[in-house]
């Protein structure tokens, strides 16, 4: 046999039966909590950062209709992880990890572009703080209990700074959002207890940055200011999961 074929054919077999570099397993697990008109699916760039750098990483589906729903949904998924859980809440997810993030098995918290209400207090309330000089988000009316985005306007107020045609699809493919979520007050506060870290977006169009920046503040939280638009987990994948690691790291 022609010598370099032979050692070609050799180099092959050696390199296939040498063991798989493997990244070792991380003593955290790490939930996902997507926000409102939007499903878990956006987490998709983050879960592969994560899960290559040897996370467990579990993502909770929530149906957004009523906040009771969402942090029951938000608890099964936490109950499935088989470490210390760092728990991630974008938008309105951060509401439901205020309140899910109470579990003792939930370690840390990491909120972005979040709501991060007080007990008694509802998304609503934070929502519809006066804000002078800063865009509000562009909702239609409440239709059967139900509220979403105007499509038209969704790109520009989400996710200006995404992949135009993914932010299309996400306007066209909207999940409404319950006012039975939007309306209730928190009854526990986990931000209280728990460490927490929050990435405040200064170009966000859904949650004003002067609310963002007082629920940070309120809450005591590390805080990272970004230049992005309300979708960071989209524009910014490396930075978010850099983030959420950062607070994992926090816990050993």
């Amino acid at each position: 046999m022609n010598r370099i074929l032979f050692g070609g054919i050799l180099a092959m077999l050696t390199a296939s039966a040498a063991p798989a570099q493997t990244v070792p397993d991380k003593p955290v697990s790490i939930v996902l909590v997507h926000g409102a008109f939007v499903d878990a699916s956006g987490w998709k760039s983050v879960y592969d950062i994560l899960t290559r750098d040897g996370y467990e990483v579990l993502v909770v589906q929530n149906p957004t209709i009523t906040l009771e729903g969402d942090v029951e949904a938000t608890k099964q998924v936490i109950a499935k992880a088989s470490k210390p859980v760092v728990l991630v809440g974008h938008s309105y997810g951060g509401a439901v990890i205020t309140e899910a993030g109470a579990d003792p098995k939930v370690r840390s918290l990491v909120y972005l572009a979040a709501f991060a209400p007080d007990v008694g207090e509802s998304v609503f309330e934070l929502a519809t703080r006066p804000v002078p000089g800063e865009p509000s988000p562009p909702l239609l009316p409440p239709s059967d209990g139900f509220i979403i985005v105007d499509p038209a306007k969704f790109p520009a107020a989400f996710a200006p700074d995404g992949d135009p045609a993914t932010v299309r699809f996400m306007a066209a493919s909207q999940v409404p959002w319950g006012l039975g979520a939007i309306q209730p007050k928190l009854t526990q506060a986990a931000w209280k207890d728990k460490p927490l870290r929050f990435m405040l977006t200064t170009q966000d169009h859904m949650i004003p940055p002067t609310t963002q920046r007082f629920m940070a503040a309120r809450a005591k939280a590390k805080t990272v200011e970004i230049a992005s638009s309300h979708a960071v987990m989209l524009s910014h994948p490396e930075e978010v999961a850099a983030f959420i690691e950062g607070a994992a790291a926090d816990m050993k």
